[in-house]
């Protein structure tokens, strides 16, 4: 939906400076999704680090979802307070610094990490998770400031397909200079928290120096802890007239709680279930990060030309059948082989589901941000925006803690479907979600509080 020519005036579209400036923060923080979270990291920490102790990896997979579940819920706790204070404060730049750099400094110390200090693996995970998801929620909280509301879908998607160009580029180069994440080859690998921790330090310097702080501070009188308390207070009894954004933020707990699970197990799931080899998981890597970055971009533009919502909800589609074709994956592996006599690997099919699985992560993460920020007066974005990461963070805990207890009880491949019931139930809840009405409860309260 378009606003008219009159409404869309007032936020006018930055320049393409300071839209790549923002876009940069994406580009650097996927070095760290990528190595840290998904691709490397979480493999040597479950594999390496705690290792197998007769249970077929289920302790070390339960101690990894636990130290994210710890890392999102301390989100969830403190994410709208610190929203509310960077609103009040116009402080957005500077909490999206501290995160920043505690971040680079925890995921640098994970060199330390030895096999055997799993304590010491867990808690700086923990830090580190922490201080990046909240630099998630404080950087997505700019994007309302970037240009009128039917051109957000194409910004937010820029930024996430530049993410992806960048996690290409970070673990590209990480997964050909440090090699497999094993016992054997640790001395190397071990190094990929500096790395991850330098490129995020050097490739984020443009958001700092590009983007512009926007808003006015204001008056003192209270502490930080009392205008988070009034703010966040304040919002709670009004998200009654932004109902379409609760519902939505209802759908995206369930919808990101399926996300996190894939993000934080899909190569635990290819080395513990697929069995892949180390090439068939570096061209995984490539296949998901190009598919993610043309997802992300190109439902950009569709959805705005068929609106957020119906995107959001045909990305979820594409969710529910790429689980269902990683569940399957070995079986109809074998079913084929038998059928027409080929004598194909789990783990060549498995890079086939793989195109689809980053279609569907790059395009429903770019829709689902896009939406709150259509959704949100812009004199509450970040505000708005750290429930969009309370949200998001929920669902990290549900999720990853669900699969890690799933997963202990039955098995690895089996529980993954639980990702595919989180997706239906969120589309279930979307289809209460109105676009235009959502827009309309937006610039009604602008209308009633000024700007």
């Amino acid at each position: 939906m378009s606003l008219t020519p009159a409404a869309a005036a007032t936020t006018p579209r930055a320049s393409r400076k300071e839209i790549l400036g923002w876009a940069m923060f994406d580009f650097a923080g996927q070095a760290y999704t990528l190595l840290i979270i998904t691709v490397v990291f979480g493999e040597l920490f479950t594999t390496v680090i705690v290792g197998d102790r007769g249970d077929g990896y289920r302790l070390a997979n339960f101690l990894w979802s636990l130290a994210l579940a710890v890392s999102y819920l301390l989100v969830v706790l403190t994410g709208p307070l610190c929203g509310a204070v960077m609103d009040y404060q116009a402080a957005k730049k500077r909490f999206l610094f501290i995160s920043y750099l505690a971040t680079v400094v925890a995921t640098a110390m994970l060199y330390f990490v030895a096999p055997g200090y799993v304590v010491l693996g867990v808690v700086l995970i923990v830090i580190a998770n922490y201080a990046y998801s909240m630099s998630e929620s404080f950087i997505a909280a700019f994007l309302p400031d970037l240009g009128p509301p039917e051109d957000l879908g194409k910004i937010s998607g820029f930024g996430w397909a530049l993410g992806y160009v960048g996690g290409l580029f970070a673990a590209g180069f990480s997964l050909v200079v440090l090699g497999e994440a094993t016992a054997e080859n640790f001395e190397r690998v071990r190094w990929v928290g500096p790395f991850a921790a330098g490129f995020f330090l050097v490739a984020a310097v443009p958001t700092f120096l590009w983007v512009r702080e926007r808003g006015t501070p204001q008056p003192p009188g209270m502490s930080y802890y009392q205008i988070a308390l009034a703010r966040v207070s304040t919002t709670l009894h009004e998200l009654r007239r932004f109902r379409d954004l609760g519902i939505f933020l209802v759908s995206l707990v369930f919808s990101m709680a399926g996300v996190y699970i894939v993000i934080a197990f899909a190569f635990i799931y290819g080395a513990q279930v697929i069995g892949w080899d180390e090439s068939i998981r570096n061209i995984m890597f490539i296949i998901v990060q190009i598919t993610a970055a043309a997802g992300a971009i190109g439902f950009g533009f569709i959805q705005d030309r068929i609106g957020t919502r119906v995107t959001y909800l045909f990305t979820l589609v594409l969710w529910v059948g790429a689980i269902l074709a990683i569940w399957a994956t070995p079986e109809v592996t074998a079913y084929l082989n038998a059928r027409l006599g080929l004598d194909w690997e789990a783990q060549h099919l498995f890079l086939v589901v793989g195109c689809l699985a980053g279609l569907s992560l790059g395009s429903s993460q770019s829709a689902s941000r896009a939406l709150v920020g259509l959704f949100s007066p812009q004199r509450k974005a970040a505000e708005f925006f750290g429930f969009w990461g309370l949200a998001n963070k929920l669902a990290g805990v549900i999720g990853i803690i669900g699969l890690g207890l799933l997963q202990s009880l039955v098995g690895l491949q089996a529980s993954i479907l639980l990702c595919a019931a989180l997706f239906i139930i969120a589309i279930l809840i979307c289809l209460a979600v109105s676009q235009a009405r959502g827009q309309q409860a937006a610039r009604d309260w602008e209308a009633r509080n000024g700007r």
